[in-house]
């Protein structure tokens, strides 16, 4: 009887229960993250079982991190690379300046795993803390970074990792001497929420200690925040340049960790109970790295205006990059910025070891540029340059030819002819074809990449050259029999077909090309930049089909009011 009792008391207490949540109202945004954040928080609480055993020596917590360690490493595909070898530099000697003031004396290594989908930190026991290539694109300080570092020394410092470690060795039951197979996972997926504010406070407190600004840790929560933010609304601005693989690796950061706003808070707390002074940040000094390829990233998503700023952010730190250059020329030369352009190729060229294919477009932008200037400044170049300068000549005979001077390039004519495979490769023989056509003088244009087609029949650039050239002598049908034999994406082929259909008067066919030629390739709406690089008659067409597919929007817009 008195079960029954007991069993209707427990009934009436949670029916109870269930009617004052009913009532109570929740002042936080019904979603899935709630429960994740749920999920995570109790999963991790329930793993932090009180260390009812001995802990570990750090003899043996330093054996099994390195271990750990060890193994780790070996499913790493790795690749010499300069530029990676320079971050772990830069990243070892910030740790080891962090790791000087830690209270445990451990021989703390710290790594950098280049991979841009990680984005996050994490550390083994005994002392090794890893940094991934997603987390530390999002600094611009190194105060950020040392507190990232921080954050992860106190995680070894404080016994969280150690403890991590022989938790799973009670529920796993896994031998002490065995723990070396643990994956880095359990180590990677955070901690309870009070180990992790706990290394926030002390990670702070330990950057501050080694001369750094606590602001680089309120900073780096303020960017976890925005980035929450924006993933949980779905508002992708054109300043995010993180991948979906990134945005949903940070997700798995945002459930392992206290809400930002927490952290910011605490931090805000912390200086003030110390009465920190404010210091200047320092600069991010591998940031360059990553702006260079945030700008590569913009570059290849269409946004030129923005990898020119990236590049040139990455180039005022470290003026002579060959990567950062590059993207900064080909985003001036999208943008019809042929002076600047020029420009960009030639420190490319001055700088670094030159190649035909830098020179050619040097050409082209100084002929975009000014044609009757560009010969000079291309032949000035040539004076400096080192090296066999033979395939030179091609570029400087086109810039010749639409200045007026067609000898240089009659001549290269006549030594393809009389040697085709002794001096110039098929390669050359189109290069020399697309000066022609830029020149206006579409027949030698045609019989040049014709006979380069044979020579190459599948390459794609000559059958789309070869296509633009027939364009204009109006042999429509050999023009599109051209440019479909090229294996090219949505681009310059697509944009060519159109052409060939709107002059052929296939408008509709026409337009769809090209609307998936202009939403590849923004270029294309840009008539100064078709202007300079194409016929006049691939510029009117261009212009023709933008009017009318307006017109037909307009159209449209009137029959559904």
């Amino acid at each position: 009887m008195k079960r029954w009792v007991a069993l209707g008391g427990v009934c009436m207490i949670g029916v109870a229960a269930i009617a004052v949540c009913e009532r109570r109202k929740v002042d936080v945004p019904a979603s899935p993250a709630a429960l994740l954040y749920l999920v995570a928080d109790t999963e991790q609480e329930l793993t932090r079982m009180p260390v009812r055993f001995a802990r570990m020596s750090d003899q043996e917590e330093i054996r099994i991190g390195d271990e750990i360690a060890k193994s780790y490493a070996a499913t790493q595909d790795r690749q010499p690379d300069p530029e990676i070898a320079q971050i772990q530099a830069y990243i070892a000697e910030t740790g080891s300046h962090l790791a000087a003031h830690a209270h445990r004396r451990l021989p703390y290594k710290f790594h950098y795993l280049p991979d841009a989908s990680l984005v996050n930190a994490f550390a083994l026991p005994g002392g090794h803390v890893y940094i991934g290539a997603g987390l530390l694109a999002l600094m611009d300080s190194e105060d950020e970074l040392a507190a990232v570092l921080g954050h992860e020394i106190e995680h070894v410092d404080h016994y969280h990792c150690a403890e991590r470690a022989q938790q799973q060795e009670a529920l796993d039951k896994i031998p002490l001497a065995d723990l070396f197979a643990l994956p880095v996972d359990i180590f990677q997926a955070g901690y309870s929420k009070d180990q992790e504010l706990e290394a926030d406070r002390e990670g702070t407190r330990l950057a501050v200690q080694a001369g750094y600004s606590a602001n680089g840790a309120i900073r780096m929560f303020e960017t976890f925040q925005r980035l929450y933010d924006e993933s949980h609304a779905r508002a992708r601005t054109p300043q995010d340049e993180m991948s979906q693989v990134a945005t949903d690796a940070l997700e798995g950061y945002f459930r392992s960790h206290p809400l930002s706003s927490e952290r910011i808070a605490q931090v805000n707390q912390l200086v003030a109970s110390e009465n920190w002074a404010a210091r200047p940040e320092r600069d991010l000094a591998v940031a360059y790295f990553f702006l260079t390829t945030r700008a590569e990233n913009a570059f290849e998503a269409g946004r030129f205006a923005q990898a020119q700023q990236f590049a040139a952010r990455s180039l005022k730190m470290h003026p002579d990059q060959e990567r950062a250059l590059k993207v900064q020329a080909k985003a001036q030369f999208a943008q019809a910025d042929f002076h600047g352009a020029a420009d960009s190729y030639r420190r490319l060229l001055e700088q670094h070891a030159w190649t035909i294919e830098i020179a050619d477009y040097y050409a082209l932008s100084l002929a975009a540029a000014n044609r009757q200037g560009a010969t000079g400044e291309f032949r000035k170049w040539m004076a400096s340059a080192s090296g066999n300068t033979r395939e030179l000549r091609v570029p400087l005979g086109g810039l010749l030819l639409l200045a007026g001077d067609a000898a240089t390039a009659r001549q290269l004519r006549a030594e393809i002819r009389a040697n085709p495979e002794d001096v110039f490769g098929p390669g050359e023989l189109s290069d020399l074809g697309w000066w022609y056509y830029l020149a206006g003088d579409y027949s030698t244009a045609a019989d040049l990449l014709n006979e380069a087609v044979q020579q190459r029949p599948g390459n794609a650039v000559m059958l789309v050259r070869l296509g633009w050239a027939d364009i204009e002598l109006r042999r429509l049908s050999d023009a599109l029999q051209a440019i479909n034999s090229a294996s090219q994406g949505p681009g310059e082929q697509t944009m060519a077909r159109a052409v060939t259909q709107w002059q052929a008067q296939e408008r509709d066919t026409a337009l769809r090309e090209f609307g998936v030629a202009t939403t590849a390739h923004a270029e294309w709406e840009n008539p100064r930049w078709v202007g300079a690089l194409y016929s006049p008659l691939v510029a009117r067409s261009i212009q023709e089909m933008q009017a009318e597919r307006e017109r037909r929007k307009k159209a449209q817009i009137t029959a559904r009011r």
